[in-house]
């Protein structure tokens, strides 16, 4: 499979289950909070619900909805959050270069030191149960790999001619900055933000499951595999359908960074 293609297919997957979270509570008709002990854990496509429900009565497909809307917003947000700040810093530190470099590359190594997530887990006990130190703790850990990307990228391009042309005809930061330097990191940039969002995915069941990120009854993937997983020889389709929507979000994702990493 070309990198063109493997793209194209995690950007189609990515955008149907965005769409599908969005658009989860005209399609599924079910609140994901309302519970009816009289109808636990049915098979798929008994009862009125397209996919069972969970051992309270709640409507699995959705809650799973539910989910993609966490799971998906977090990421988004966190890895868009880490990116402008790391990016903006790596080119202020590649172009500024001297004490300012220094300065930024060795408050990137001190965070770098520390374990993301570990960081994660120390915000999270500070105040637990929250989306938004969930947000702060996993952008904290992402931002270090765009500063140092673009930190080398812009030190090249600033080096070259086409900068040092465009700086003795007098044009602006900002000129240099959107012509040249924007480019050299963009395709990097993306690239990065596809792997960044498929760690906060993982990160966000992985906290979930063990009940140090959000907790029930929270429609979170990793909280829902936790909480169906006394129910798994009962009712398997119940614990498979987070965990298959777990891996099929993360393969797209790992699929829209393409091959850049080999290049």
């Amino acid at each position: 499979m070309t990198g063109g293609i493997a793209r194209f297919i995690g950007l189609a997957g990515i955008a149907a289950m965005a769409a599908l979270a969005l658009a989860g509570p005209l399609l599924v008709g079910h609140d994901p909070a309302r519970q009816n002990l009289m109808a636990s854990l049915p098979p798929p496509l008994s009862e009125g619900h397209l996919l069972g429900t969970d051992h309270l009565g709640r409507d699995m497909a959705a809650r799973l909805l539910a989910g993609a809307r966490i799971t998906l917003s977090l990421a988004a947000f966190a890895v868009l959050s880490a990116a402008c700040f790391g990016t903006g810093l790596g080119i202020l530190a590649g172009w500024a270069g001297g004490i300012t470099d220094r300065l930024l590359g060795a408050f990137a190594d001190g965070v770098l030191a520390l374990p993301g997530l570990l960081l994660v887990l120390l915000l999270a006990a500070i105040h637990p149960n929250s989306w938004w130190t969930l947000y702060a703790g996993l952008a904290l850990t992402l931002w270090v790999e765009f500063f140092r990307m673009s930190r080398a990228r812009t030190r090249i391009v600033v080096a070259g001619p086409a900068v040092e042309a465009a700086q003795m005809l007098g044009l602006g930061r900002w000129h240099i900055v959107r012509r040249h330097l924007w480019p050299a990191v963009a395709t990097q940039v993306l690239t990065l933000a596809a792997f960044g969002a498929a760690t906060v995915v993982t990160a966000l069941a992985t906290l979930g499951f063990i009940s140090v990120g959000l907790r029930p009854p929270t429609p979170e993937w990793g909280v829902m595999m936790a909480e169906l997983l006394p129910n798994w020889r009962e009712a398997p389709w119940t614990v498979m359908a987070p965990v298959i929507c777990l891996a099929f979000t993360v393969a797209c994702l790992r699929l829209c960074a393409g091959r850049e990493e080999e290049a």
